[in-house]
């Protein structure tokens, strides 16, 4: 595991018109950036989606999208 990946990083996200802070370890925000890529999309559209399907954190709830979407391949 390289170091850098467990560094956390702050990222500012649009939601639905409205700023948002989002911490996330590195590795994840480079998941989340491939996955985006992969789709044709934005990480703002992308975190807007799981944003719209959560019931906690969204930063936990972006960790076990990336999670599921590597682990199901899509």
């Amino acid at each position: 595991m390289n170091p850098g990946e467990t560094i956390i990083k702050k990222r500012s996200v649009i939601i639905a018109g409205h700023k948002t802070s989002v911490s996330l370890e590195a590795a994840f925000w480079d998941a989340l950036k491939s996955i985006a890529r992969s789709r044709g999309c934005t990480i703002n559209d992308l975190v807007a989606e799981i944003d719209g399907g959560r019931t906690g954190n969204l930063s936990s709830a972006i960790r076990v999208f990336v999670l599921k979407t590597g682990a199901l391949g899509r």
